[in-house]
């Protein structure tokens, strides 16, 4: 089985399912139905309603049934568009072949990866997935995971290096990515000189792309808006999906949608650019940090 990050609605199952999910909230609370009531009738819990209307699990096609006549819809066309947006939504996505390699709680992640049209990124300690180069990437891997088989380290930078396809693929348009990456995240020498000179070298190359950008946040700035860690800002092209934050930790992730959340992320994000150094300096950067590293 090959990965194919271009097939699929910009995301596959993913962004169906959270279209899928905001369209029965809708039905729902025009209704004025409540989330236990719902779930009752389709003998479910209320979260369980709560995650299918966030699209954070996958439909039974009958539950969709159910709840399209609880909800009163009766319209032919306009409940078979809904039922196949449920079996489409089930189907499974790419990254799903590397299941035995990423833990469950990263699967949305992947997800929402793929189908954002903005990704918007700040680092503190690595540099980003999307722009790792495979020996730097290989060496973050072993970091946490030395005692794993080879063939695992391996598979585990082979989803790392098709995850990156996103950002040069033709259908549908690559997202815009925009990162600011402190600078000891640059200057830490994770697996030695070798590899942080390629990946010094894969972030010149990656720069040129028209849809990424990457800042840095210097030394000499002293401390900056995003003292909590690392996070990422998503944003989906279809209008009904809302913005998320997304904050990894050692062993789960958290997930944000309510847009008072959001926003605080999106002014801390705006505020590191602002104290970044702009894009037009990263290449300067980022070649001193190469001579650095060549003078040992």
């Amino acid at each position: 089985m090959t990965a194919d990050p271009e097939g699929g609605a910009g995301g596959g199952p993913t962004v169906l399912r959270m279209l899928l999910g905001a369209q029965l909230r809708r039905l729902r609370e025009t209704r004025g139905i409540t989330r236990e009531d719902a779930g009752w009738h389709i003998r479910a819990s209320e979260s369980k309603i709560s995650r299918m209307e966030l699209g954070r699990v996958g439909f039974k096609e009958r539950d969709v049934a159910d709840l399209l006549t609880y909800y009163g819809v009766t319209d032919l066309a306009e409940r078979e568009s809904m039922m196949v947006l449920a079996r489409q939504a089930n189907e499974a996505g790419w990254w799903q072949q590397y299941g035995d390699v990423y833990p469950a709680w990263f699967q949305s992640y992947l997800g929402l990866e793929s189908a954002a049209q903005i990704i918007r990124m700040y680092e503190v300690q690595f540099v980003p997935g999307l722009l790792q180069c495979p020996e730097y990437a290989r060496a973050v891997i072993m970091l946490g995971h030395s005692s794993k088989p080879p063939a695992e380290v391996d598979r585990r930078v082979q989803l790392r290096m098709t995850r990156q396809q996103i950002l040069t693929r033709t259908r549908p348009a690559p997202p815009h990515f925009w990162a600011v990456v402190d600078e000891g995240a640059l200057r830490r020498p994770v697996g030695g000189r070798a590899v942080m000179r390629a990946q010094i070298a894969k972030l010149l190359e990656a720069i040129q792309l028209p849809n990424v950008a990457l800042q840095i946040m210097p030394f000499a700035h002293g401390g900056h808006a995003a003292h909590s860690g690392s996070f990422a800002l998503l944003r989906f092209p279809e209008h009904d999906l809302p913005d998320v934050a997304y904050m990894e930790q050692l062993t789960s992730a958290l997930y944000l949608d309510k847009r008072e959340d959001v926003e605080r992320y999106l002014t801390v994000m705006e505020r590191l650019c602002i104290e970044a150094a702009p894009p037009a300096q990263t290449q300067q950067i980022l070649e001193e940090i190469a001579r650095d590293l060549d003078r040992g």
